[in-house]
């Protein structure tokens, strides 16, 4: 059964404990869209109060400047639910529970970050305790670290830059979940309901306007996948949810052979193509950030993670309605060099990161269209208990879809 739109307020006294007294009733609340007092988000590592500018957040070192007006989404990005009829779409989410509120400490960020995807993502107890438990075993899996982190926009800004560009993004009944989307190929004549697959609309945790995940390793990221009943997606899964249409494994594997000729194999022939159209234009997505000074090959005493909330940039979404796949952070995906290997078909095959990050459009590192494979930088076993994870890097997950006939 697909969730009803999201009501968030209704756990605000759950979530609120220092909630302003004057507010009602959680009614008033949610027609207001008022939000919680800062806490401690002022401090000097968390993004600045409301009246600060996006200049004032983003701070760190570049490699070559960055024009001001990258650093916000384009005015003329106004979207709704690609592929859905606007009239018949929900209206906006209210506004994040303690969306102004940015710890100083992992721990905290932690179970802040717990209460909003027990709120919006609907987590039950098993999901969350299997969530915690993950995180419980690393040093570092969050948000970034807090004491260096200045991220390039707050929650806020990223609700109202969404709400000025009237994006809406409707449940799609055939993914059972929210913030999904169907897979599928257009141009083959199919439709969503069509689709044995969905995708999260947004990095890890998969919530609008919140901060991504990072630090995750590959095995953390297929942990925390499973954990929310779903599995880390396919390598092409995630290319096809970027290009607009999802071709058949036997289409973009070469399998058998070895994973350098696969990738010459692919990227040769591959159709050339970003989320939002045919000609590169890092302005549309969450690319205009800066490094933390100091921070050169990674580490976690010295890169912050400046990175964007999730899907604060409308015009950065793909024909499918997946977010951020250019920019913000890099994701790990599942590379199978063998069918069996495909986490469609129950299996683990290799690392491979996909997309690009949130200082791209000062360094552009690599190429970044949707159906590029890269080198087999830190490759390894997805299972590895030594796999990559660093301040950049994030996942998002995907789920398959049972027939129903």
């Amino acid at each position: 059964m697909v969730p009803s739109p999201p009501s968030y307020p209704m756990h605000l006294p759950r979530f609120f404990p220092r909630a302003v007294p004057a507010l009602a009733s959680l009614v008033a609340l949610a027609l207001a869209g008022c939000r919680e007092a800062p806490g401690d988000a002022g401090t000097p590592d968390a993004p600045g109060a409301a009246s600060a500018s996006l200049a004032s957040v983003l701070g760190g070192s570049s490699p070559s400047t960055v024009p001001a007006s990258s650093a916000t989404p384009p005015a003329s990005s106004a979207v709704a639910d690609p592929g859905t009829d606007a009239a018949a779409a929900a209206t906006p989410p209210p506004p994040l529970p303690e969306e102004e509120l940015y710890p100083t400490t992992l721990e905290a960020q932690r179970e802040a970050l717990y209460r909003r995807m027990t709120a919006v993502l609907r987590l039950d107890d098993q999901k969350l305790s299997a969530v915690r438990a993950i995180f419980a075993r690393s040093k570092v899996l969050g948000q970034g670290n807090p004491a260096l982190a200045k991220y390039a926009m707050t929650r806020r800004e990223c609700r109202e830059a969404r709400e000025r560009a009237g994006v809406v993004d409707a449940d799609k009944p055939v993914c059972g979940a929210p913030n999904m989307v169907p897979l599928y190929d257009p141009a083959a004549g199919q439709t969503e309901a069509d689709a044995r697959a969905c995708i999260d609309r947004y990095e890890f945790p998969n919530i609008p306007c919140e901060h991504p995940v990072v630090w995750a390793t590959a095995r953390e990221a297929a942990e925390l996948c499973t954990a929310v009943g779903k599995r880390l997606c396919d390598a092409h899964e995630w290319e096809g949810g970027c290009a607009g249409a999802l071709h058949a494994p036997e289409d973009e594997y070469a399998f058998g052979k070895e994973r350098k000729i696969s990738r010459h194999r692919h990227n040769d022939k591959r159709e050339i193509t970003w989320a939002y159209g045919s000609e590169k234009n890092h302005a549309r997505c969450a690319t205009a950030s800066r490094k933390t000074k100091g921070c050169t090959s990674g580490g976690w005493r010295r890169c912050g993670t400046n990175a964007y909330p999730s899907g604060a940039f409308p015009g950065c979404v793909s024909p499918l309605g997946v977010y951020d796949q250019h920019g913000n952070v890099a994701e790990h995906m599942n590379l199978p060099t063998r069918p069996q290997e495909l986490t469609s078909a129950g299996g683990m095959g290799y690392t491979e990161m996909k997309g690009s990050w949130f200082i791209f459009s000062g360094f552009e590192a690599h190429p970044d269209d949707c159906r590029w494979r890269a080198p087999d930088w830190h490759a390894t076993k997805i299972k590895d208990h030594n796999s990559h994870g660093n301040y950049h890097l994030g996942f998002r997950c995907c789920a398959s879809v049972t027939s129903s006939e």
